[in-house]
């Protein structure tokens, strides 16, 4: 029988069993599932069958062993759209404000995953490719979690483009930076994704990097456990 959920910070039954496994001793509080674990099950059901906050010290310490993702360059989607060092460093400000965008999107679905953004950044791709071809055509995502995740980018992508010709008078935003700056985030959501079924690897790095407090300017310089970031 499982043992009731409980509050951190509470003393846990020194009889009780692992609240998943019900055989091993606990050895751990799991935020995510509120209750007392052990080692093992923290391991191999950490973004698998629990969704892990991004505050959970077990998951943190776990971010920094975490092996980068084996990605090959030639495998990677949309490889004819270049993505250079000076591509990158001229759009800072495109970038920061299409991250920050995407992490809302994605922090406003209950239950987004890496591979929920993926799809939505795939979609969000095609859609301004064919922007670029002179056409005015929206893809969206068969999944439901990536097509919100899509549309609330639009949305609020569309705002922000408004703002500037407000303040501006003209939109300083080209579908063509936007085209460049996502292929750019998709390609670091290959290196970070974990394969983790419920894994937030990538979502975790746009939260740690981009959130609005994160001072003007700043970009990360590598990817997991320093591997360098694809730029093509």
């Amino acid at each position: 029988m499982k043992i009731p959920l409980r509050n951190a910070g509470e003393v846990p039954d020194p009889d009780m069993k692992c609240y998943l496994c019900e055989t091993r001793r606990p050895r751990r509080f799991c935020p995510g599932v509120r209750a007392d674990i052990c080692s093992q099950c923290c391991g191999e059901e950490r973004e698998v069958t629990i969704g892990c906050p991004f505050d959970c010290e077990y998951l943190r310490e776990a971010r920094e062993h975490e092996k980068p993702a084996e990605v090959k360059v030639e495998e990677l989607p949309n490889r004819d759209i270049e993505v250079s060092e000076r591509f990158v460093a001229d759009n800072d400000h495109t970038l920061r404000l299409a991250a920050g965008l995407l992490l809302d999107a994605a922090s406003a679905v209950p239950g987004a995953v890496d591979y929920d953004i993926r799809e939505a950044l795939e979609t969000l791709i095609r859609t301004y490719r064919t922007l670029e071809s002179g056409l005015i055509y929206e893809t969206r995502p068969a999944n439901p979690l990536a097509a919100m995740i899509h549309q609330h980018f639009q949305a609020r992508l569309a705002e922000a483009r408004e703002r500037l010709a407000r303040s501006a008078g003209v939109t300083t935003l080209r579908d063509s930076s936007v085209l460049g700056v996502l292929v750019f985030l998709q390609r670091v959501e290959y290196q970070y994704n974990n394969g983790r079924r419920r894994g937030r690897s990538f979502l975790n790095f746009l939260h740690d990097h981009f959130r609005r407090t994160m001072p003007e300017g700043t970009l990360p310089a590598s990817g997991p456990a320093g591997s360098p970031l694809i730029i093509s």
